[in-house]
């Protein structure tokens, strides 16, 4: 059985327009899941990226046409311009880690719903409020927003230190224990022909 580890940072819209098109795919070959949250602008500075306000306007021109084309292609909402981003990510993933690690919930949807909030919701994923309703509507405690602060905060390191070993650079990005990696919500179709033998 497959196994992928799932690199991702709750501000990217990418990662939101992925939707839930990485868990359809591992429920369909029967692949397993690590969901790894990380700073994303530190990855880029690691990595030889640039954040999305140090980049040369060109680069943020073309950003400002695909996003949304990209969102009309899956028929999902999508605000531009979030009013709360970028806003602190550490909360979010926080939680995501302490949900995966208590389990009984859906922590696919968990994910998919904090991006939701922040790229078509308009509320601000840094708030205990907006974390604690994601990880109700996922089947979570929203007391997990609370808990496991310290370890939340060194697994999220770690993932960044893991991410950079794995040759990881940018959101979202997936890294199959075949040695094949994908980045981006568009290599979707790739993962999936990947896990069928035909890529």
């Amino acid at each position: 059985m497959a196994h992928i580890d799932y690199y991702f940072s709750t501000l990217s819209p990418y990662a939101y327009l992925a939707g839930a098109g990485l868990e359809e795919i591992a429920a369909r070959h029967g692949a397993s899941l690590s969901y790894k949250p990380l700073d994303i602008m530190a990855l880029f500075a690691r990595t030889g990226g640039a954040a999305p306000a140090d980049r040369h306007p060109i680069r943020t021109a073309y950003r400002n046409q695909e996003l949304p084309r990209q969102a009309k292609k899956r028929g999902m909402a999508l605000t531009l311009k979030p009013a709360f981003w970028p806003t602190n990510p550490a909360p979010s993933s926080y939680a995501i880690i302490a949900a995966q690690a208590a389990g009984g919930g859906d922590l696919g949807g968990l994910v998919q719903s904090i991006l939701r909030a922040c790229w078509a919701e308009e509320r601000n994923i840094a708030e205990d409020e907006v974390i604690r309703d994601c990880l109700e509507r996922a089947g979570f405690d929203p007391a997990l927003a609370d808990k496991g602060l310290l370890s939340g905060a060194e697994t999220y390191a770690a993932n960044l230190e893991e991410a950079v070993a794995a040759g990881v650079f940018g959101a979202p990005f997936y890294v199959v224990d075949s040695g094949q990696s994908f980045w981006g919500q568009d290599r979707l179709e790739d993962l999936d022909l990947h896990l069928a033998g035909k890529l």
